[in-house]
């Protein structure tokens, strides 16, 4: 899914080279920033300066990713200097930090969340034979300058690079020792990294260290004198603390450290930037955690983690997410194809600043997908119903209070595109590029996005009820009443459901059914189990299922490839409906095939496992693949299936 978002208009960029075939990262983040840890050689690939790929629209080229996020480093670790080699990393007790061992020490690297800054902790207690060794650093860019700073009682460096504005402050948290200018981190075996923004001009020097007293100021506060063993441990007790205890049964403790890993990633996947003039994603939630180009915010998978969050019982997350969705600007760009309608919530994702992104793909056209609208309405609703907080109601958010911006500019768009499908007194949702994200000259009437306008707008009227606006609630429940005839007559036919209503053996049988049935919108035992029977169609080599059959013929494009690959979306989503149908053991199966995967490989839930291997997804057969570790449709998927089973048990 991710990787049919992104790589279709990259194949051609270079960037293939660098797909993960197995989980082979890990990722730390605080909601100001990530970086990215090889547990193969314990050493931090990437420190990222926002938690995002992409930081908003490039100018000079509109049809582009955008502009990148600032990555400082490609290498740093220990070099011991004795011919150690072997070395692991891992998540401590199941959180963000990451504990890194090897002949010649451990060490940890984490992203705090007490600091409301960009700041990596990176700290190493070498071995007596290894403590002649050091941290070293192989920069991403040039160092164009490098300035020391006597702040508080420490000698800090504040580095500017090559072609890069952003700036990084380093402070060292452990005793002095001589060192290469070349190599600075040498000169303690634990650090500091804050990311400081923007370069400015010469004229803004005093500024500059303005900020950077202030970033010490900040961590000295944070630290509290303790050593960087003593913050590591801290900081993991501290997530224990904002954990909500787990409302489910576990079969295993590997489903319990998955669980537990899995609210982690959700949180950490947050953006937590404080929103200002010109930046306003705080709240929004990326879809997948780095390493690569996939970190970014979609609206789709942000109503799973979203949901997840909401039924564990995480309220504040919760709320900054969905007040991101109304607080996310410029949003409206594509209503030329939405019926000339403005409106709020994107009909994709976002780039990190909270404008709009409808993904231009290669072929120069978007993707408009009125099923996220539904899904955000869904969200809402749960919130609502969770946590009864009519103040959320009521908040401002950027086009008006929180309710009304939902109605006048999710609710009314999705009505005004809607059309009538055989009988006057029938609708189903307009052609749109839906679930899969079909190219917009492709797109199609699909059965998901029907069926999410009528999730959407029937939970929609039990928030309009909330808010006493009785005329909004009668009309979406006429729509709604209307679409449940339009969806019934135009994708349940000669005895079966079928995903879109253009025939074509694609989408004839379809991944998107399965969680169609799970939201109760079909309940003919007969058609349930003809979808169950027809699935079979979708099982590949690696023993789960892949999203739809494939029409792809030419090797040469990327979707050809991506389509043959299992998809744990779908996975999750059988195994929910084989629960419900009466099948425990079948489901089980499905479910702890996923988790022993995942225990194998950090608890990180991937996007998908090879079903075919090839050179965009080489690997063995059933290996991670594609986007990982996957938010919304991971680790929120994992969750909710857990919580739905427990909520179904007599």
């Amino acid at each position: 899914m991710i990787f049919a978002r992104f790589l279709a208009p990259l194949v051609g960029a270079g960037l293939l080279a660098s797909l993960p075939v197995s989980a082979s990262h890990l990722v730390t983040g605080n909601g100001f920033g990530f970086a990215v840890v090889s547990p193969d050689n314990a050493t931090v690939s990437k420190f990222y300066a926002h938690p995002y790929s992409f930081v908003r629209p490039d100018p000079r080229n509109p049809l582009s990713e955008g502009i990148e996020t600032a990555n400082f480093l490609t290498r740093l670790g220990w070099n011991d200097e004795i011919g150690v080699s072997a070395a692991s990393a891992d998540y401590e007790e199941d959180s963000h930090v990451i504990h890194a061992r090897s002949g010649a020490g451990e060490g940890y690297f984490f992203m705090p969340f007490g600091l409301s800054r960009p700041a990596l902790i990176v700290a190493w207690d070498p071995t007596l034979a290894a403590s002649h060794g050091s941290l070293t650093v192989e920069w991403a860019h040039a160092v164009a300058s490098q300035k020391t700073l006597h702040i508080s009682g420490v000698d800090a460096s504040l580095l500017q690079f090559e072609g890069e504005p952003e700036l990084l402050l380093l402070v060292p948290l452990g005793p002095p020792r001589p060192a290469n200018p070349q190599q600075i981190l040498a000169a303690s075996n634990a650090w500091a990294l804050i990311s400081l923004g923007n370069a400015g001009a010469a004229e803004m020097a005093a500024s500059e260290t303005r900020d950077a007293e202030m970033a010490v100021g900040d961590l000295h506060a944070w630290r509290a004198g303790l050593a960087p063993r003593a913050l590591a441990a801290r900081e993991i007790a501290e997530l224990d603390r904002w954990r909500v205890p787990p409302s489910v049964h576990f079969t295993s403790e590997e489903e319990r450290h998955l669980w537990r890993q899995s609210e982690v990633m959700l949180r950490i996947a947050q953006s937590r930037e404080p929103n200002r003039p010109g930046r306003n994603g705080n709240g929004l939630i990326v879809a997948a955690l780095p390493d690569g180009v996939y970190f970014t915010p979609w609206v789709r998978d942000m109503a799973y983690a979203l949901v997840a969050f909401i039924r564990m019982g995480h309220q504040a997350e919760a709320r900054a997410g969905l007040l991101a969705y109304f607080n996310a600007q410029p949003t409206g760009k594509m209503r030329a194809q939405t019926a000339g309608v403005d409106y709020q919530i994107s009909v994709v994702r976002y780039f990190g600043d909270g404008s709009e992104e409808p993904f231009f793909t290669q072929e120069g056209a978007t993707n408009i997908e009125f099923d996220d609208w539904g899904l955000a309405l869904w969200a809402l609703c749960k919130y609502e119903r969770r946590f009864n907080d009519p103040a959320l109601l009521n908040t401002p958010t950027y086009r008006g209070p929180l309710y009304k911006s939902a109605r006048d500019f999710v609710v009314k768009p999705l009505l005004a595109n809607l059309e009538p499908y055989g009988t006057a007194d029938a609708q189903i949702v307009a052609a749109d590029t839906s679930i899969w994200e079909e190219h917009q000259k492709d797109r199609k009437h699909f059965a998901w996005s029907t069926a999410l306008a009528i999730v959407g707008l029937e939970n929609f009227a039990a928030v309009a009820r909330r808010a006493g606006d009785e005329p909004a609630r009668t009309l979406v429940l006429a729509h709604a009443a209307q679409l449940r005839k339009g969806f019934a007559a135009a994708f349940i036919r000669d005895g079966q459901l079928h995903g879109t209503i253009e025939p074509g053996i694609k989408n004839d049988i379809d991944g998107a059914l399965l969680p169609i049935v799970n939201f109760g919108l079909v309940t003919d035992p007969a058609l349930i189990r003809d979808t169950l029977r027809r699935m079979a169609l979708l099982k590949v080599a690696s023993g789960g299922y892949r999203r739809v059959r494939g029409t792809y013929t030419d090797p040469a494009i990327f979707e050809y490839w991506y389509e043959q690959q299992e998809f744990l979306f779908v996975d999750f989503s059988l195994a929910e409906l084989l629960r419900r149908q009466g099948r425990p053991a079948q489901a089980a199966s499905i479910l702890s095939r996923i988790v022993a995967k995942a225990a194998a490989g950090h608890n990180i839930i991937p996007e998908m496992y090879v079903a075919v291997s090839c050179k965009l997804f080489p690997g063995q057969i059933g290996s991670p693949t594609g986007a990982l570790p996957m938010v919304g449709y991971g680790a929120g998927e994992y969750i909710l299936y857990l919580l739905d089973r427990e909520a179904d048990q007599p």
